[in-house]
């Protein structure tokens, strides 16, 4: 009995040690050659079952030292890890879960998540906003020193039921604010100046009243930026621009209007890309000071008799490659776009680009990488069988740098589908092209 009294103790301690934020994990990293390409791969993460999935390739994932990739995963439940590209140390960076997008700061080595707030009847009543300070916490975590983590966490503030409902956030490129997505109740209380669309498209999505709001991280004051016609999809901030949202029309498919911009203050509401009924417009993505990255799709067959269109139903007439499709880079001043290519007999699928304007780069449907020199329109297979779950994608994100790009695969997993954290490095070739 003292025995099986011992080891319930045991185990007792260890679930909770494995759930404290600092918590270190044994490296998993590994070093391969693409096999059919030659580049290098450095998995960061090489288990299988542990639920490991990268941030939406909208966000940034290093931290501000650019030793540290922040990821989603499973092997605590419910909460977020870091692991160090250099040794493959990985350490719990929350405890007590997070929900929704994980923000990672540029300028501090803060984390930002929200965590879901609800009363003893179970009911949300707010969605609170959390930092984290990682410098500190990676300290104590190698020193073996770890404290609780209220002296590692701070609550911005809470941002009310009535105002926010969904645990979508981005951070402003000043750091001082985070935009989330407005509850539809709100938002239709809200002047709008469009009439309230209806869903679009098969999936039944899309339809508004929907909005913008922030909180400044200083005082946890939250409030409206704007409401809108449609449901607001992804939200990001421009690094670069601070006070300035970019967001998207979600329908699950095609939309008809996808991508928009407008600023922290709710003036100079806008369309980006104006896209036409024949472009299906997907998964922008600031990259640089001025450009949005968007992937244009022809995954659709093109009608062989014009009689008789196959397309003009469910989605309508869009996203077949009778016209120009591939990734694009719209200037968001100039609202100028210029194609930067497209896979043969594929599709360029989610999409980035490096921040000093010489690459772009696109996952396709095979999950497959490619990468394009912007100057030349070179395009350069990077590496192949990635496989990932039906739900989910290779969703390539460069680093800040421009030397490396991660993604998530499952090329490892002995299940097949467990996807990892993997980072490509760009051959030497194509970082040394451009420098000065």
């Amino acid at each position: 009995m003292k025995r099986i009294a011992s080891c319930l103790v045991a185990m007792a301690v260890s679930a909770l040690s494995v759930a404290q934020i600092g918590t270190r994990f044994p490296s998993e990293r590994k070093v391969i050659n693409d096999p059919k390409t030659g580049v290098e791969l450095v998995f960061l993460t090489s288990k299988s079952g542990t639920g490991d999935s990268k941030i939406y390739q909208t966000h940034n994932q290093w931290t501000s030292d650019g030793k540290w990739v922040i990821f989603r995963s499973d092997r605590v439940e419910h909460e977020a890890m870091a692991v160090n590209e250099e040794t493959g140390d990985i350490v719990q960076v929350t405890e007590g879960g997070f929900n929704g997008m994980l923000c990672v700061a540029r300028k501090s080595m803060h984390l930002y998540h929200m965590r879901k707030v609800k009363d003893k009847e179970d009911k949300l009543t707010g969605m609170q906003v959390v930092e984290i300070d990682l410098e500190k916490l990676f300290a104590d975590s190698e020193a073996g020193k770890l404290k609780k983590k209220k002296h590692y966490e701070r609550i911005c503030g809470t941002i009310p039921a009535e105002l926010c409902t969904e645990d979508d956030m981005a951070l402003d490129g000043s750091e001082e604010f985070i935009y989330f997505r407005l509850d539809k109740e709100y938002a239709r209380k809200m002047p709008i100046k469009e009439p309230i669309s209806g869903n679009f498209g098969p999936r039944n999505m899309g339809a508004g009243p929907s909005g913008i709001g922030k909180m400044d991280l200083r005082t946890g004051k939250a409030e409206p930026v704007v409401a809108v016609h449609f449901k607001v999809g992804h939200i990001q901030g421009n690094p670069w621009h601070p006070g300035e949202v970019i967001f998207c029309w979600e329908t699950g498919g095609k939309a008809p209007q996808r991508t928009w911009m407008v600023n922290a203050d709710g003036s100079n509401l806008r369309p980006i890309y104006r896209e036409t009924e024949y472009d299906w417009v997907t998964h922008e993505a600031v990259i640089s000071e001025d450009e949005l990255a968007i992937a244009i799709i022809g995954h659709r067959p093109i009608a062989q008799d014009e009689r008789i269109s196959d397309t003009t139903n469910d989605w309508g007439p869009s996203g077949t490659k009778e016209y120009a499709t591939g990734i694009a880079v719209v200037n968001m001043r100039t609202r100028e776009l210029t194609l930067e290519g497209q896979v043969d007999g594929d599709n360029f699928w989610h999409v980035a680009g490096s921040q000093d304007g010489h690459w772009v780069a696109g996952d396709d449907f095979a999950r497959e990488l490619w990468i394009v020199d912007r100057h030349t329109k070179e395009r350069t297979l990077l590496t192949a069988g990635h496989k990932t779950t039906a739900r989910d994608h290779v969703h390539p994100t460069f680093k800040p740098d421009g030397t490396e790009i991660e993604i998530q695969s499952a090329m490892l997993s002995e299940d097949g589908h467990s996807m990892n954290i993997c980072i490509v490095r760009l051959p030497k070739e194509l970082i040394e092209r451009y420098k000065k």
